[in-house]
């Protein structure tokens, strides 16, 4: 009888066991960020370069989670770090306005179809929050509508129907307990709902918000006609479009997936990649929907939309590292993403073939350079929503899958996302980890009939 991969991932990692346990008197659950945890326990990291990231236990693994998709010149890049030393003899913080944040803004005006003007603040939670905020101040309405499986940080706003299996309702407790009249969920990719759930709602819908890239359901792709429908639609009720691209922004494209798309949606928000590895978030849209927010607006508080930002927004080393990021983004733009999406397929017609090889069958999920495995009930089931993710695929294998991975010395969460320091080596050897996974699988899956 094989180890079981449980015990073979506790046998590996007894200093990130102990360290959890330590960490559980001081944190509640031990971390302090959901997304972070992994059962049994979560391995505590101790550096990363490139596309590798080591863990306490001098484990090394090849990284696909790349810093919550973060990181797409690879980890620790000389460019960036180079600026970053230089600027940290300036002051960590100083609380005060300074060119850097002007810079990164020019940058995101030029590069990002559907900004005009952007205003910065620390992270993508708070993002989204205030593009909300203002598509209510905008309009004059208080109805949002989002995606079933959408996740927009934990922005009270749209903390609804976002995670299976009992991805229904609200996701916590704690939350206002009228927040379902004013936030209204519909399935992703699914024209004739969306149309049923806008005429019912009728003249208070202030906007549609939609990831590009559905987050929790694998990054599915929003279908062209699915995209366009929406622009027309929000555009002929008066209401706004909001694109989160959070984790798309400088990832599909120098401008995001509204730029894939062709489509330019009044208000985006941002995050990740353009701060370059430092904490950012940003929302900006149309000039005049960002106006609402200007500090010099006259006509007093309830003719404003505040946006505070935090004490830490615009932070100087977070600007400075999101120039220097967007900068060798769009200069080297025809090399870069070509790049990272021939990456991105070679490994994914990879790991299908590994697993039709032992009679698994999986979809693996590619938009640019993300991508996520699904292990399919059947051969040929479509996935397009959350709907179907938990009518048609098995997330047990799914986190089963993740496990092992690790234990071979491949790291991702859910989810995978390519750097430019992944080289073709590495896909070879991310593919090899992938076979020994499938076999694995197969044994206990298809070997012993309990798929």
């Amino acid at each position: 009888m094989t180890e079981d991969y449980l015990e073979q991932y506790e046998r590996q990692t007894p200093g990130s066991k102990r360290i959890h346990e330590r960490a559980r008197e001081y944190t509640p659950g031990g971390l302090s960020h959901d997304a972070r945890y992994h059962s049994p326990y979560p391995i505590y990291m101790s550096s990363a370069k490139g596309c590798r990231v080591w863990d306490v236990d001098s484990n090394e693994y090849f990284d696909l989670w790349m810093a919550h998709y973060d990181a797409i010149l690879g980890h620790s890049p000389p460019e960036v770090l180079e600026e970053l030393k230089r600027a940290m003899m300036d002051g960590l913080h100083v609380g005060l306005a300074m060119e850097h944040e002007v810079r990164l803004a020019k940058r995101v005006v030029d590069m990002v179809p559907g900004v005009d003007q952007v205003r910065f603040c620390s992270s993508g939670t708070e993002a989204t929050m205030y593009a909300v905020r203002l598509a209510r101040g905008f309009t004059g309405r208080n109805v949002i509508i989002k995606m079933v499986g959408g996740w927009h940080g934990s922005n009270t706003d749209l903390m609804v129907d976002v995670r299976p299996p009992e991805y229904i309702g609200p996701e916590c407790r704690g939350l206002p307990p009228d927040l379902g009249r004013y936030t209204r969920s519909v399935e992703f990719n699914d024209i004739k709902s969306m149309e049923r759930l806008m005429d019912e709602v009728g003249d208070d819908l202030a906007a549609v918000i939609m990831e590009p890239a559905l987050g929790p359901a694998g990054f599915l792709k929003a279908e062209p006609e699915y995209v366009k429908f929406l622009k027309e639609q929000t555009k002929y009720k008066g209401a706004l479009l909001i694109f989160d691209e959070v984790i798309t922004g400088f990832r599909l494209a120098p401008g995001g997936a509204q730029e894939v798309y062709g489509i330019k949606p009044d208000l985006t928000t941002m995050g990740k990649i353009l701060g370059g590895g430092m904490p950012i978030g940003a929302v900006g849209g149309r000039k005049e929907i960002m106006e609402r927010s200007s500090v010099t607006r006259s006509g007093g508080k309830m003719n404003r939309v505040a946006i505070g930002g935090g004490t830490y927004s615009c932070n100087p080393l977070s600007m400075i590292a999101g120039r220097v990021t967007l900068d060798i983004l769009r200069d080297q733009k025809h090399r870069i993403y070509p790049a990272l999406e021939n990456a991105n397929r070679l490994y994914c017609e990879g790991v299908e073939e590994a697993f039709a090889n032992v009679g698994i069958p999986v979809f693996a999920n590619q938009f640019g350079s993300l991508n996520e495995v699904h292990f399919l009930r059947e051969h040929g089931l479509p996935v397009r929503n959350m709907a179907e993710v938990l009518r048609h695929t098995n997330r047990e294998m799914q986190a089963e899958y993740l496990v092992r991975l690790r234990n071979h010395g491949l790291f991702l969460f859910h989810g995978g996302a390519f750097s430019m320091a992944h080289q073709p080596g590495d896909i070879q050897e991310m593919l090899a980890i992938n076979r020994r996974v499938a076999d694995e699988m197969a044994r206990k899956w298809v070997d012993s009939d309990t798929f």
